[in-house]
């Protein structure tokens, strides 16, 4: 569907953030869980990188969220 109007443009990309955040969520979700069972790692250190996963992971939907929405709107 190409939108032709801002609604319809919202209305995609909304459903491609919901889309996406639920497929990629297990990912980050296995990270903070193995980050949180490292004993090498002090409590600090180990929100250190789990704030680093939830970076990751938003930038990673935020990229894929475009790619899909341009590919929609570019017949892709």
């Amino acid at each position: 569907m190409v939108p032709t109007k801002k609604e319809e443009l919202r209305d995609l990309v909304t459903q491609t953030t919901m889309e996406t955040y639920e497929e990629l969520t297990p990912h980050l979700v296995q990270l903070i869980n193995e980050t949180n069972s490292n004993p090498e790692l002090t409590e600090s250190q180990k929100q250190d990188e789990i704030s680093l996963h939830m970076m990751g992971f938003v930038k990673s939907c935020t990229n894929e969220i475009i790619i899909e929405v341009l590919g929609e709107i570019l017949g892709l």
